[in-house]
Formats: C-alpha cells, sequence, structure tokens
C-alpha cells in the first residue's frame, strides 16, 4: 500500500519517518493515504471471525453511577478549597492530582455519553452528558459530541476530523518550543480547532447545555465565591496539559514511530483467509457484503495503550478497540481484546503516556505533521 509524503511515494513495508535532518518539504507534510481508514474494515473482519463480539456491544447501567460520584468529588473539592488561594501551592496540587485526574474522567465520561453507552435512550445520554459538563465550568458537552461522531466516520479526512493539527498549527508548532506549547495548551486547540475547521448546526442540547452550565456557575460563585469556582477551571486546563492523563490526546493517533507500526502492523495483522472467503480490496461495496479480511499492509494510524491510567480514564487507551466497536462501552473493551487476540495482541502500542509526552515535545522528527490524513471525498468528485 503506497503512502505519500508530499512528492515522496513509498510502499508500506518499507517505509521510514524523515529523518530530523530531511528537508523542510519532506517534513513539514502530513501522511496522506488513499486508502480507506483500517477500522471498518477490521471490525468487519472480526464480526466474521468473532460474531460473538456482537453480545459486547451496548450500553454500560454502571457508568452513570460512576459519572454522578466524580461530579459530587469535583464539587466536595470546590467546596472545601473556597477559603484557599488559587495562588497557594496546596491549591494547585489538589487541582493537579485530584482535579485534573477527575476531570479527565469528566471529559472522557462525556465521550463514553456521546456514543449513548450509559443510557438506552439516546436522549438520556445527551442530557446526562449536560449534567457530566458540571465540574468542567464551560458547556463542552453539546459540542463535543457531533464533532466527535465526525472523526469516527470520517478518520483522517483533512475537513471533518477535526482532531488533526491544522496546517497553520503545524507550521507554526512543528518545534521544540512550539510542541512545548501545544503540549501545554492542547486543551485550548482541541476546544476551539473544530470551530475554524468545519462547522456543526446549533441544536436545541446547545442551548440546553449553555443555560445549565452558566446558571450553575452563576449559583455556585454566588454560594461559595469565586476561588471555589476557579477550582473548576484550573482542573479542566490542567486536565489538558502537562499532565500523565492528557497523555492519550497524542497516544490515539501521532505517529511517533512510523516504521514501528509499519512493519508492526505487517506483523500482527497478518490473516490468513479461510476456504470461503475472499481478499479483496478496500471497495466500499465489498465491504458491505462482508466479503472483506484485515490485510497485513493497512497503514496504522490508531495505537492503544493498556497501563493503569486507563482505570481513571474509562479504558480509552483501548483506542484500537474503541475505534473498530465504538459501540461497545469502556466496561467490555478488555473482553473484546481478549476475545480476539490475533488482531490486537502484536499491534504496535504506547507503554507510557508521560514518555508520550515526553518524546512528542523533545524528538526532533515528531511534528504536528506526524498524522495520517486522507482527502476529503467532495474534493475527489
Amino acid at each position: 500500500m503506497p503512502i505519500t509524503h508530499r512528492d515522496l511515494s513509498v510502499d508500506s513495508q518499507t517505509v521510514e519517518p524523515p529523518a530530523a535532518s530531511s528537508s523542510v518539504d519532506r517534513l513539514h507534510n502530513y501522511y496522506w493515504s488513499s486508502q480507506k481508514e483500517p477500522h471498518a474494515i477490521r471490525r468487519h473482519a472480526i464480526l466474521k471471525s468473532h460474531p460473538q463480539v456482537k453480545k459486547l456491544m451496548g450500553h454500560e447501567p454502571l457508568t452513570k453511577y460512576i459519572i454522578f460520584g466524580v461530579v459530587t468529588l469535583q464539587c466536595t473539592m470546590a467546596y472545601l478549597l473556597r477559603n484557599t488561594s488559587p495562588l497557594s501551592w496546596k491549591f494547585w496540587l489538589c487541582a493537579y492530582v485530584v482535579g485534573a485526574t477527575a476531570n479527565q474522567n469528566v471529559f472522557l465520561a462525556i465521550h463514553e455519553l456521546s456514543h449513548n453507552l450509559a443510557f438506552r435512550q439516546p436522549i438520556y445520554n445527551k442530557l446526562y452528558s449536560v449534567f457530566t459538563n458540571t465540574p468542567i465550568g464551560i458547556p463542552y458537552a453539546a459540542s463535543f459530541g457531533p464533532y466527535h461522531q465526525l472523526h469516527h466516520k470520517f478518520l483522517g479526512d483533512e475537513v471533518y476530523d477535526t482532531d488533526i493539527p491544522t496546517p497553520f498549527e503545524a507550521m507554526l508548532l512543528s518545534n521544540v518550543l512550539g510542541k512545548a506549547f501545544f503540549a501545554t495548551f492542547q486543551i485550548f486547540f482541541y476546544a476551539f480547532r473544530p470551530m475554524f475547521v468545519t462547522s456543526i448546526p446549533m441544536s436545541p442540547l446547545h442551548l440546553v447545555n449553555v443555560v445549565y452550565q452558566f446558571t450553575f456557575d452563576y449559583i455556585w460563585i454566588r454560594s461559595f465565591g469565586v476561588n471555589s469556582f476557579v477550582y473548576f477551571l484550573l482542573s479542566s486546563f490542567l486536565a489538558g496539559s502537562l499532565h500523565p492523563c492528557s497523555g492519550h490526546f497524542i497516544a490515539e493517533h501521532y505517529l511517533l514511530n512510523l516504521e514501528e507500526a509499519l512493519v508492526g502492523g505487517k506483523l500482527a495483522l497478518k490473516h490468513t483467509p479461510g476456504e470461503n472467503e475472499k481478499i479483496c480490496s478496500t471497495d466500499e461495496s465489498q465491504v458491505k457484503r462482508g466479503e472483506v479480511v484485515f490485510q497485513q499492509d493497512y497503514a496504522l494510524e490508531t495505537f492503544s495503550y493498556y497501563g493503569i491510567l486507563n482505570f481513571f480514564t474509562w479504558n480509552v487507551g483501548l483506542h484500537n478497540e474503541h475505534h473498530d466497536f465504538p459501540f461497545i462501552a469502556w466496561s467490555k473493551l478488555w473482553e473484546l481484546n481478549r476475545m480476539c487476540p490475533e488482531y490486537y495482541k502484536d499491534l504496535p502500542k504506547h507503554n507510557s503516556w508521560c514518555k508520550v509526552l515526553w518524546d512528542f515535545v523533545l524528538k526532533d522528527d515528531v511534528t504536528l505533521y506526524n498524522r495520517v490524513k486522507r482527502v476529503n471525498k467532495n474534493k475527489m468528485t
């Protein structure tokens, strides 16, 4: 499978990431792929060889109770810190250790709810996401859902996948200082980038989200003071800054080691078709007929992490598993992984989100261009 990097076109079995000493033209571009994103193909292959996976799909009733507990924890912490100066070490330590971890959990709880994985009825998931938004301090949940659905449906698309840095961001920040700035303030990039890339229509949920959140903020500040509210905002900022849990933002789709990803993928995803199976192209009509098995030469662009921080983050580290089956809840992703070891056990993965942040900032051959992109379908018609 060819991958192009500006005018460079190479086969996926021999491709290597450009060296730091390469020309600017070679370094300063994304990795463009003409192939269909791999998750739909792998999903069809897994369902064909492991049809019992379908039983894992569906909502997780426990989710809503955990969310309520985390929101309560954050409100309790904010109340206890109401008389503590936001400039004190105690305030920052609590916000970093407890607040940022809890609010990262809240961000990813909203992610679960965006896939309708807490309640059977979608509307209940949407309304509960507004409540879940409470300790973030600013309305966020209503906008996240639609953009995240586009990320899944159009992975790598230059217009619809707003998870990918814009060319302006990549050009400006693809150096050590720029990457350090990006990693420190990445929460703002993820919050504001979508509105500059593609627009989604406002919905009644947006209005509900805004009215509820600002009403809560007003009542909270009047009742417990500004310091207490600052705890919410600082927790949200630190959750998307240089915090161990925030490493997942970069770990999920950045190509930190392209050679390992492609060679590892070739070895891990080799699949010998059965007697009645047919290996064919990624043509959509063939995929719909279920005649495709996942081939070893699809470029990998999603990476999992299986470490302890998954406990705090709804197993978001199992990101290949999540993209393969977005309708399997966090509590069943490990079971999916164990059920299909031939598809997951040898995939390249990250062992540490902290190391991901370190490598992202300090490695010369890792820039904001290290993402797989696809030409928007509207441009090809």
